[in-house]
């Protein structure tokens, strides 16, 4: 299947920004997107949300709200080296961490401030194309598993070779955390009857729209289902391509 993709498709080597115009303009699209950041510590296994409040190159500082789950501020006052991690568009933003972030609040609002990253990864991994679907073909899912009394039925939104994206009616946010690896995916035009694991990698609640959008990547996916998946998003970008020339 592979083989039949362009060029275009092939891996993106990364790239290290260390401009603070280019460190500035692609961290505020991180922020102007509200696209959910994770936060991992140095030699520690939990993950923290959070998201880029504040970016400005003049004064060369950020900010970001406050943490997700929020006992991950012992670990900032502490001075404990972090990374942060965004998506946006299928281009993976990252920075390392080794200062200390002032904790803040304003209003009753928590933020916490610190300096513009000095270098920050920019990679596009076009291996991974990840596919929309519209919104008349949207895929059922059923989310369970060990880690879930009871299982939680959405909608694909899209997908890629390494992960999907799903929505949820109603604010599910705290049935779900993040890092938490579920084992019971089960998407019948993907992976047949055979349910998959997943690891949650966001979670963000838009209260206008009363919904929850969630974001995993597959974790220990089989041989069969991962081409099951790669046939999927293969023929979404056939059809993407093919509209994308008739517009033309």
């Amino acid at each position: 299947m592979s083989n039949t993709l362009s060029a275009d498709d092939a891996p993106q080597p990364p790239k290290v920004l260390t401009t603070p115009l280019e460190i500035s303009s692609n961290l505020r699209q991180l922020q102007d997107s509200h696209d959910p950041l994770i936060i991992t510590f140095h030699e520690r296994s939990q993950r923290f949300q959070s998201y880029l409040i504040k970016v400005d190159r003049e004064t060369a500082t950020i900010a970001l709200d406050e943490m997700i789950p929020r006992d991950g501020e012992r670990f900032l006052q502490a001075g404990e080296p972090f990374k942060v991690e965004g998506f946006h568009d299928g281009v993976r933003i990252a920075w390392e961490c080794n200062g200390t972030l002032n904790i803040e609040e304003s209003d009753g609002d928590r933020f916490y401030t610190g300096e513009l990253p000095s270098e920050v990864v920019y990679h596009q991994r076009r291996n991974a194309f990840r596919a929309a679907l519209k919104l008349t073909d949207l895929v059922s899912v059923e989310l369970g598993g060990e880690k879930l009394k009871t299982p939680l039925h959405g909608k694909l939104l899209d997908i890629s070779a390494t992960g999907c994206k799903f929505r949820f009616e109603g604010d599910i946010t705290d049935r779900l955390q993040l890092g938490q690896v579920y084992d019971r995916l089960i998407a019948p035009p993907l992976f047949g009857n055979q349910p998959t694991s997943v690891e949650l990698r966001y979670l963000h609640f838009e209260e206008k729209l009363n919904i929850t959008f969630a974001g995993l990547r597959f974790h220990n996916i089989s041989g069969q289902a991962a081409r099951n998946v790669e046939r999927f998003v293969y023929q979404l970008q056939r059809e993407a391509r093919r509209f994308d020339k008739d517009d033309l």
